[in-house]
């Protein structure tokens, strides 16, 4: 079911069904570099009733899950947290971040839904901003594809496939719509436009904020090799010099050859 923005808005919102955590992951012991601590202090700051939660070494057991450790093994710290998220909303529920999502206003007044995601992008849902109520049957189903899952392929090669292409891809099995737009699906959740948790367009380097603006993801992007990161500042760059919007023109001119 589809409704456009300011009916979303009107909702009643006096039942609260997901608890007010904030759940969020470090891995690996290093420092936080200066991104995070932004983001962390916009947390601290527009969510002060909220309890900060962070899951590390120390708060839960890797060997439980053989995707899990293998992860961890390689020090793929990104490809732990898939799990670690989906294990943390399900059994105490709350708000998962990203640590490069930096957040603008409240949560409170999306509480009342048994889950809230966004797109990233008009054909994917994005994972870095993900609130659900406890023992929610979205957040389930994807713990539970964890079970048998390994990161560390029998050819030796790891599974590098992100958490937002299988969501997506188990989402549209629901019945989600990969267009963009706010949508519901009964007893799971609500879909909120890429503007709400994801405003910021990586491929092209765009910036979609408006007033309806919970949060935005930076796309740090970790877990991607140094070679990948100086491409990526280099497309940035390319971005002031030129715009965004040029850059996707480009993007689609290239893609048509």
């Amino acid at each position: 079911m589809k409704k456009n923005d300011r009916e979303v808005r009107t909702l009643n919102h006096y039942q609260s069904n997901i608890p007010k955590m904030i759940h969020y992951c470090w891995f690996g012991h290093k420092n936080k570099p200066p991104l995070v601590e932004k983001c962390l202090n916009s947390w601290k700051y527009h969510l002060q009733d909220y309890q900060l939660i962070e899951w590390n070494e120390t708060s839960i057991n890797i060997n439980q899950n053989a995707y899990v450790k293998e992860a961890y093994e390689s020090k793929k710290y990104a490809f732990v947290s898939d799990y670690v998220r989906v294990h943390a909303l399900y059994h105490q529920g709350g708000i998962y971040l990203d640590t490069d999502v930096e957040v603008f206003k409240s949560f409170n007044d999306l509480l009342h839904h048994q889950s809230f995601w966004g797109f990233e992008q008009e054909n994917f849902i994005a994972t870095s901003t993900i609130g659900a109520s406890p023992k929610n049957a979205l957040i389930k189903m994807l713990l539970d594809s964890y079970k048998h899952k390994r990161f560390r392929r029998e050819d030796g090669s790891l599974d590098s496939l992100t958490n937002v292409a299988l969501i997506t891809q188990i989402l549209v099995n629901l019945g989600l719509i990969k267009n963009g737009e706010y949508q519901e699906l009964e007893d799971i959740g609500v879909f909120y436009p890429q503007t709400y948790f994801s405003p910021y367009d990586y491929i092209n380097c765009r910036n979609f904020m408006t007033s309806e603006t919970y949060a935005m993801h930076h796309f740090h992007k970790s877990w991607l090799s140094k070679k990948e990161h100086v491409k990526g500042s280099l497309k940035y760059s390319l971005s002031k010099m030129v715009g965004g919007d040029n850059i996707a023109k480009i993007r689609k001119l290239l893609q048509k050859h």
